[in-house]
């Protein structure tokens, strides 16, 4: 995502930068929607359960892929000033002043109208809503708030973090039940020790930058207490969609080792050597993990239906 800086310094002062050819994709953080977008289809699939309406599907991913990349321009302004501290985002097009604050409003802003139009056009409005919410949680409360003032910016954040595959199972079924509820659970409960590595490894940054994360307030070790407890309860949480008959055996064997072997790497923490390279690979299996949960739904759903695991097991 990163960009190389101008070839002078010289250049920079005599010539105006000017945005490069993918810099207005670069800060809808293509990464994130990617990631998302299997998070939708996931929570879409469940709900489906093999009835696939294309049009609601289309409509449903396109749309909050579109409120999500304007969440992300919205926030690479809102974070230009602190962009500049950290290394791994001083590249970033507004810190390098290739694209101004201005253009970049005017370019979420449409993303944003477009992509919640979609939603309140083609799905419904417990949809609409929950995209609503996340977009605010994220862009007026983590971002401009919570992520420069308070520990707790993390925990907040995963409400925001946790929406999209919501959004996709809400989009199928119109209403906030008790499967809505499980995957809010599951996706918040994951968003934690998948953020907290991400703050041990980059550390230098946020203490550059002088974002209270938890590992630079409270230490690497603490970090290390907070992560095996949030994956600790991860995996119940995870196993109760196919407990509850929302999910197939087969989600639940995947959910099992891929929990079982999250907290193996876990508790390596406590006697790594090197805690940035333990910390990447805790983050690296977190997407792995939450990527084959949400094929999984989508898989499992497709197939057809039996009793919940809990009843069929007594």
């Amino acid at each position: 995502m990163d960009h190389v800086q101008s070839a002078s310094e010289h250049d920079d002062r005599l010539t105006p930068a000017t945005p490069m050819r993918n810099d207005y994709l670069t800060i809808t953080k293509p990464g994130i929607i990617g990631g998302n977008t299997i998070a939708v289809l996931g929570g879409f699939f469940l709900a489906a359960r093999g009835d696939i309406d294309a049009l609601l599907l289309i409509a449903t991913v396109a749309g909050l892929a579109l409120v999500i990349a304007s969440g992300c321009a919205f926030n690479n302004v809102i974070d230009r000033d602190i962009d500049a501290l950290m290394e791994r985002t001083q590249s970033r097009p507004l810190v390098q002043g290739r694209l101004t604050p201005a253009a970049t409003l005017r370019f979420a802003t449409l993303l944003g109208v477009a992509g919640f139009a979609l939603l309140g056009l083609f799905t419904n409005w417990v949809t609409f809503g929950l995209a609503v919410f996340g977009f605010v949680i994220y862009v007026g409360v983590y971002s401009l708030y919570m992520k420069r003032y308070s520990e707790y910016g993390t925990l907040v954040g995963s409400l925001s973090g946790a929406m999209p595959p919501v959004v996709g199972y809400c989009a199928v079924t119109g209403h906030f039940d008790t499967g809505a509820l499980t995957l809010l659970v599951i996706f918040c409960l994951w968003q934690m020790p998948h953020s907290y590595a991400i703050a041990i490894f980059r550390r230098e940054d946020y203490l550059a930058a002088r974002i209270p994360v938890l590992p630079v307030v409270r230490g690497n070790r603490t970090a290390k207490h907070y992560i095996l407890g949030y994956i600790l309860a991860f995996v119940p949480a995870s196993l109760a969609l196919s407990v509850a008959g929302y999910a197939g055996p087969g989600y639940f064997v995947v959910a099992l080792v891929m929990g079982i072997y999250w907290l193996y790497l876990a508790m390596q923490g406590y006697r790594a050597s090197d805690e940035e390279r333990w910390a990447k690979r805790v983050f690296a299996f977190s997407i792995i993990t939450i990527t084959a949960l949400s094929l999984m739904m989508s898989v499992d759903a497709s197939l057809p239906s039996g009793p919940p695991l809990l009843t069929a097991l007594t």
